[in-house]
């Protein structure tokens, strides 16, 4: 047994802190990029273009994360392809993200009066022309919120990439506590450092929400 102190277990957990914070920016703006990507083409893409980015949403919501893992880290590794545990958490945690970000932007889209469109287009203006003078810069403003929020759901989730290796907060924690035999202390610690970064951007989410909310009354 390896005597660590409160502090030494603090220490080494913040330092697996940082990938936790990396790898969910990275699946946020990856998800983000791919996720306007998506509504784009489910806006503008026809009717099976429509369909197809609908059964991808609803294929990465009504399938759990942790498979998503496992495919992404054991499947890709069948076509001869050597991905590491960086890769395919980013891959999984990207798609996955995305998934639910163009959901989550389609509806604050579809909440704009039809009378915005119609008015645009009366203006002669394209269907870019429409999103990005028209409809955008409405639909931004109820987005902000719903966006902010569901980071929180994207940083908790990085702790499911523990199983395929990946060392972050929750599998730090965990060979810390094999190392110490102390689990109910480490996984404390990991509980509060998961608070500590989720709290702030929860906070700002309803803060936001309420903002919003006031604008539009």
């Amino acid at each position: 047994m390896t005597d660590f102190s409160l502090w030494d277990i603090l220490r080494n957990l913040l330092m697996a802190l940082r990938w936790t914070v990396v790898l969910s920016l990275i699946a946020f703006v990856g998800g983000g990029i791919v996720g306007a990507a998506l509504l784009f083409v489910r806006l503008r893409g026809g009717k099976v273009a429509g369909k197809a980015v609908s059964l991808y949403v609803q294929l990465f919501q009504g399938t759990p994360l942790l498979m998503q893992l496992f495919l992404a880290y054991f499947g890709i590794a069948l076509f001869g392809i050597d991905v590491s545990a960086w890769t395919a958490a980013s891959v999984a945690l990207t798609l996955y993200t995305s998934a639910f970000l163009t959901e989550i932007w389609r509806g604050c889209v579809a909440s704009i009066p039809k009378g915005q469109w119609e008015a645009s287009g009366s203006l002669a203006l394209s269907f870019g022309e429409q999103m990005r003078h028209v409809i955008l810069p409405q639909a931004v403003k109820i987005a902000i919120a719903p966006t902010v929020g569901f980071l929180v759901q994207v940083i908790k989730g990085t702790a499911l990439a523990s199983v395929i290796g990946f060392v972050e907060l929750t599998k730090a924690g965990s060979m810390i506590s094999n190392a110490t035999f102390k689990p109910f202390v480490v996984f404390s610690c990991v509980a509060l450092l998961y608070f500590v970064l989720c709290f702030p951007v929860s906070l700002y989410a309803k803060t936001l929400e309420r903002k919003t909310h006031g604008r539009r009354a």
